[in-house]
Formats: C-alpha cells, structure tokens, sequence
C-alpha cells in the first residue's frame, strides 16, 4: 500500500462514518466495523419504506465480501448489532433479503 505523511492541506480518501458512541458499545470489533459499512451503505444506496425511513438490501454473503469475513462471522456481527439496538432486520419472504435498518445512536449515549 502507497502512503504518505498527512499535512493540514491533505484531502482525506473516502471515508465510512462511525459514531462516536460506537465505539462504547460493548460489541466486538468486526460488528462496530460492519455498522460504519451498512451506514455508508445506507447513505449510498438506501431505500425509503412507505413511512419514509431508509433501508438496505445487502445479503450476508455481499457482506462477507465488503468486509473479508466468513458469511458465520457476518451473521454473528449482525445478531450483535440488532441485539445492541444498532440495526433492526425486518425479514422478508423466503429467500428474499432483510430489510436493514440502521439505528443511529443519540449523543447523550456516548457521554454514558
């Protein structure tokens, strides 16, 4: 990988967000990892449900590939995450994809 020393005028490379009350939450590594890439991909590629709130279509195996884990560790994260109160999976019929939607955190929670 090419790298170089960052100065005050260097543009920052694209970048996923991740709150800062993520990194509190007692979840593992991989899940607060996967929760900055369902947010970019929330922000990139989501959908609006019929009350206006975004969600994504993004299969465990499309998951496991973004982010270089087994599909076992990518459904582990996200029971996680949905469990933490981070996302919310609303099923859809038989081999139809999860709707996900992704929580964001208030700020008081990081002062916790």
């Amino acid at each position: 990988m090419n790298c170089e020393f960052m100065i005050a005028s260097t543009p920052l490379p694209p970048c996923m967000p991740l709150p800062k009350a993520m990194l509190r939450l007692p979840v593992s590594n991989t899940a607060k990892v996967m929760y900055a890439r369902l947010l970019d991909e929330i922000l990139t590629r989501g959908t609006e449900d019929s009350n206006g709130i975004l969600f994504i279509r993004f299969p465990v195996m499309e998951i496991a590939a973004a982010l270089s884990r087994s599909p076992q560790t990518c459904k582990r994260s996200l029971n996680e995450l949905e469990q933490a109160g981070m996302i919310m999976r609303v099923r859809q019929g038989i081999g139809e994809v999860s709707h996900i939607y992704i929580l964001l955190p208030k700020e008081d929670t990081a002062h916790e």
